[in-house]
């Protein structure tokens, strides 16, 4: 979904997804002569070149605490000079409708439509408590909610 809007908007698109199935359904979707597209982790993900905006939706949440500022480091590598970062995530405040695993502050489960289970990650970051985390780490954010279920954020490497 995204991927096409930002294809409309941007001179060049590279989209990553480390599952090559979701790569093959956003291929199908996204014809864009400017998009390309990459299976990779993006914890190893090593890029051609720097990017102006590196931006996500709805990842950052599935990111775990244990790998947080790795996953900041990375982004830090990919950005270009006054380059930044945009996402959305989902505000902790809908974290009642996820099924922790019983010990777990990080592991949930799902049951998706096709009766198919899967157990993934979901860590849910107060506004506040995610730029705090940020600055520590060297970046300068802007995060908002926006309505009652979003988290919009937008991170620039802090000037020396």
């Amino acid at each position: 979904m995204w991927t096409g809007a930002l294809a409309a908007a941007a001179t060049a698109v590279t989209a990553i997804d480390a599952a090559p199935e979701m790569v093959g359904i956003a291929r199908g979707r996204v014809t864009a002569a400017n998009v390309r597209f990459e299976v990779a982790d993006v914890f190893s993900w090593q890029a051609a070149a720097r990017f102006d905006t590196v931006f996500f939706a709805f990842w950052l949440s599935h990111v775990p605490a244990s790998r947080f500022g790795q996953f900041w480091r990375q982004l830090r590598s990919l950005v270009a000079g006054q380059g930044r970062v945009l996402f959305i995530d989902e505000h902790p405040d809908v974290r009642g409708k996820e099924d922790y695993a019983a010990g777990s502050s990080e592991i949930i489960h799902r049951r998706l439509a096709d009766g198919s289970e899967h157990r993934l990650v979901k860590v849910f970051i107060e506004p506040g408590r995610l730029q705090a985390w940020l600055r520590q780490l060297g970046w300068q954010s802007s995060i908002r909610r926006d309505g009652h279920d979003w988290v919009i954020g937008e991170a620039r490497p802090a000037k020396p």
